[in-house]
Order: structure tokens, then sequence, then C-alpha cells
């Protein structure tokens, strides 16, 4: 079954990730077997909601029986792009950056971390896992001697202090890399142009450009929230139904 990726909510993108989690699990404790269930069980979500998520990319297990665990994991890992490598720069080798690529899980899914960039004269010219720290004003001359290699960067890992964390983006926009992971709590604008009074369009660069958000303190205010507010948390949960 073709999936049409424009109706794929991204709610559904990070409830794989979590099914995919689960299924490593499984397998790493010899279950064979599992159902939509038990998949809902783990992933806190109704039974409906993990058919509903797997249905947009197409059919799996057998009805009545549930789904053969390494079979189903294969599969998410395929769709989501876990079957092949991934090469990763830093921008931001304070603590946060240097916790990032000392973190043993990104290697378990092919994220390799290729080169290491800041602009402390403290930092630049340090080793970390086997890569010298580089200033950012040589990313560009990097990205562009990987990109004819296996190790051509796919994405950035921002990991700057907020102030700079839109200038940090589009140094990696311009270098030519297409997907920016951004832990600064930073709202990230592509750059804009157009004619004055007419509707200003992304720039030539930022087009195809994708942006995630890891901002830990969103995450502590939204905590606070739902635990001041619990019914509306289920609520929430509801309506994603």
């Amino acid at each position: 079954m073709a999936m049409n990726a424009l109706n794929i909510p991204s709610a559904t993108i990070s409830r794989m990730v979590t099914y995919l989690r689960i299924l490593e699990k499984l397998e790493s404790q010899g279950v064979n077997r599992t159902s939509s269930k038990h998949l809902a069980e783990k992933a806190q979500v109704s039974a409906f909601q993990v058919r509903k998520d797997l249905a947009y990319f197409g059919r799996f297990g057998t009805r009545g029986m549930g789904y053969t665990v390494n079979v189903l994991k294969r599969e998410l890992r395929r769709i989501l792009g876990l079957t092949r490598p991934w090469n990763v720069v830093i921008l931001g080798m304070g603590r946060l950056g240097g916790a990032i690529a000392n973190y043993p899980g990104a290697s378990e899914y092919e994220f390799s971390f290729r080169g290491l960039f800041d602009v402390d004269s403290n930092i630049v010219g340090q080793e970390i896992r086997g890569l010298t720290v580089l200033h950012s004003n040589q990313l560009a001359e990097f990205v562009s001697s990987q990109a004819t290699s296996s190790q051509a960067i796919d994405m950035g890992f921002l990991a700057v202090p907020p102030e700079k964390a839109q200038e940090a983006a589009q140094l990696l926009v311009d270098a030519g890399v297409k997907g920016i992971l951004n832990f600064a709590p930073a709202v990230i604008q592509p750059r804009l142009m157009g004619e004055a009074g007419k509707e200003l369009e992304k720039a030539e660069e930022w087009r195809d450009v994708i942006v995630e958000n890891v901002d830990f303190l969103a995450g502590m205010k939204r905590l606070a929230f739902y635990i001041l507010n619990p019914s509306l948390k289920e609520l929430e949960k509801e309506v994603e139904l």
C-alpha cells in the first residue's frame, strides 16, 4: 500500500518511534509475538490508535494472531529511515553538545557524528570521541569536502545559546544541510525573500529543510501545567483519537 506522507500526522511519527522502542525491548526479552492491545498498553494509547497509526504505512500482522515482533520491528525501522547511515555535525560543543556527542545510543541506529564545531577558542581544538572540534567558520568547507563521499552530512544538531540559534541554523542551511535538530530554546525561522507588498517566500536554500525542536524548558513548562491539570492531559489523549 502506497502512503501519502502529506496525510500522516506528526504525532503518528512520534508514536511510531515509541512502538519501535517497545518492539526492541520485547525482542530483547525473547518475545516473538505481540498484539495491538499489548503495544497500546506499553505506549499508553488505545489499540485502535496503534492499528490506525500502522495503517498509514501498510498492512502488518495477521487478524487474530497479532504481529511477529522482529518483522514489525524491521518494518518500522524501514519506515523511519533507520536502515541507512545518517551523518551528523554538532554546532555548539559546550556541556550539552559534549553530552550529545558522547551519547552511546546514536550509533545503534546508524547516526554517526562526523564533525564538531564551536566558536569558543577554549573548545576549538579539543578532541571528543576521536573528532577534533573545529571553528564554526569551517563548517561550509567541511560539509563541502564530505559531499561526494559516503560521509556526506545529512543533519546538524544545534546545541548553542538561544541568541545564537538562528545564526547557527543559517550556517547549516548555507552549507547545504537539510535536517536540523534544534536543542536551543529558540524558534528557528527560515530566511524569507520577496518583493515589498507581496507575500514573502522561503529563500531557495531553505526549501526542503526540516527543523525539529527538542526544547527541554518547554517540556518542563508543559509538565508543570499538566501536573496541576491532570484531567486535561487525559482529554488531550482522547482528542488525538
